[in-house]
């Protein structure tokens, strides 16, 4: 497990509760304010909860900072109609949606797609080395068709076995080359998976450097959050923590952050939180 993240001062919490929409006044109830919600903090996770650092939908509809997602999340509403949302900023394609690094389920603003696809994207000269059979079958018959359901893309991929076609999907998600366009829940579920870059394709064509990327993804964070503890941002963005204290450093040396001690970073000048 994890080890707890250090308590937060209290004028912190607070200015999270605002950015992150943890305050009743600011809940998250359709899809336009969930696009909002990821346009303004540039990335959150999809159905976390409180247990877990970083911006997430699943609070923000809550409106709470102590959100904690029920065993049954069928019967509760709360995550029923995050879940709703999710399904339905998806479809309208407006920010990226997908399983990213560690298969977590994550949403970004497209400002910050070119820094994600700089850290955790694969380029094609790679793919032969990098993806494993399954996913380079997966990802030839969505270059020739473009897009398809999971039941047919399966059966022309070749890959019919579940589990290893899952395996293949979610490795081309967190390659930032495959992303879900829309779910079906009639006549069954099925999701529709199309080509990342379709959707998508200045921000994936964009290059950057990926220490650029690192910092601009600690900024979103630390502009978010207002400030940061040791192995926060590692945890919430699943970047190194070596790697992402480098981008904190940066941040640092271009005085939008000030490092208060080893790992802990705030928003320059403090008098900004208040």
């Amino acid at each position: 497990m994890p080890r707890e993240l250090p308590p937060l001062p209290g004028d912190v919490e607070d200015y999270r509760d605002e950015r992150w929409c943890r305050d009743i006044t600011r809940q998250v109830q359709t899809p336009i304010q969930a696009e909002n919600f990821v346009e303004r903090v540039g990335f959150a996770a999809c159905m976390t909860d409180s247990r877990r650092p970083g911006p997430s939908l699943y609070v923000a509809v809550c409106g709470r900072r102590d959100a904690v997602m029920p065993r049954n999340v069928q019967t509760d509403e709360e995550a029923s109609l995050a879940w709703t949302l999710k399904d339905e900023v998806m479809r309208r394609g407006r920010v990226y949606y997908a399983k990213l690094a560690r298969g977590q389920a994550m949403f970004l603003a497209p400002r910050l797609i070119p820094h994600f696809n700089a850290v955790w994207g694969l380029r094609r000269a790679d793919e032969p080395h990098r993806l494993g059979t399954s996913a380079r079958a997966i990802l030839r018959v969505l270059r020739r068709e473009w897009e398809m359901g999971t039941s047919d893309l399966r059966q022309e991929s070749g890959v019919t076995d579940r589990k290893a076609f899952t395996r293949g999907i979610d490795e081309l998600q967190a390659a930032m080359l495959v992303v879900p366009s829309e779910v079906l829940y009639r006549p069954k579920f099925t999701y529709i998976w199309t080509l990342g870059v379709g959707r998508f394709p200045d921000p994936l064509r964009r290059r950057v450097a990926r220490a650029t990327a690192v910092k601009e993804i600690a900024r979103a964070f630390l502009a978010g959050a207002g400030m940061t503890v040791p192995g926060e941002l590692a945890r919430v963005t699943r970047l190194s923590r070596p790697e992402a204290g480098l981008g904190n450093r940066a941040l640092v040396a271009e005085g939008f952050a000030e490092m208060l001690s080893p790992g802990t970073y705030r928003i320059a000048p403090a008098g900004a939180l208040r």
